[in-house]
């Protein structure tokens, strides 16, 4: 993690809530982060939204609460917020077709490379479920510091329609690419 190379993080939400059909949408953040996705997030989205932040490390929020605050621009008071200390994993299967979207930037791509338990996110039966947290026309947005075909088809088998984004880390250089995953439910 890192403040200078935020751009991606922010388009993962920007993206995903341009695709929502309303602005009013509860979705579902993984990770709390430098909270550059969940800031954009409460951008693109109506005072009636609401974003729910599945965050595993304490840490975490209580440096968003002190020497980050900064960063997070009071994004953590908006009343909009659920700040839920959990897993993300846990959060998806508990849920029943109740998020409009599900923005994940858990790891450095769909697998566990930093932390083995996050690929059970991105597996098949993970997939699936999120799948089924989703409303319909709902969209798990995933972001990565990578492609990967083999989890496009992933996405698919799990009944996604998908679309790769490949966004500069940096706004406006090429030289750092990472790669947005849209993935849509059918209504």
């Amino acid at each position: 993690m890192g403040d200078q190379v935020r751009h991606s993080e922010e388009a993962l939400a920007r993206l995903a809530c341009e695709r929502l059909s309303h602005r009013d949408a509860r979705i579902l953040i993984g990770g709390l982060g430098m909270g550059f996705t969940l800031g954009a997030a409460l951008s693109s989205l109506s005072p009636a939204a609401e974003v729910v932040v599945a965050e595993l490390v304490p840490e975490i929020v209580k440096w968003a609460r002190g020497p980050l605050a900064h960063l997070f621009r009071g994004h953590l008071v908006d009343p909009r917020l659920t700040l839920e200390m959990a897993d993300v994993h846990d959060v998806i299967f508990r849920q029943g077709a109740e998020f409009d979207a599900i923005l994940l930037d858990v790891d450095n791509g769909p697998d566990g490379m930093i932390h083995l338990p996050n690929e059970r996110l991105y597996c098949n039966w993970g997939l699936r479920a999120a799948h089924k947290a989703l409303r319909a026309s709902g969209v798990l947005a995933i972001w990565s510091a990578y492609t990967d075909d083999d989890f496009v088809d992933r996405l698919g088998n799990a009944g996604f329609d998908v679309e790769e984004v490949s966004i500069p880390a940096l706004a406006g250089e090429e030289h750092v690419i990472h790669t947005i995953w849209l993935a849509s439910k059918g209504g």
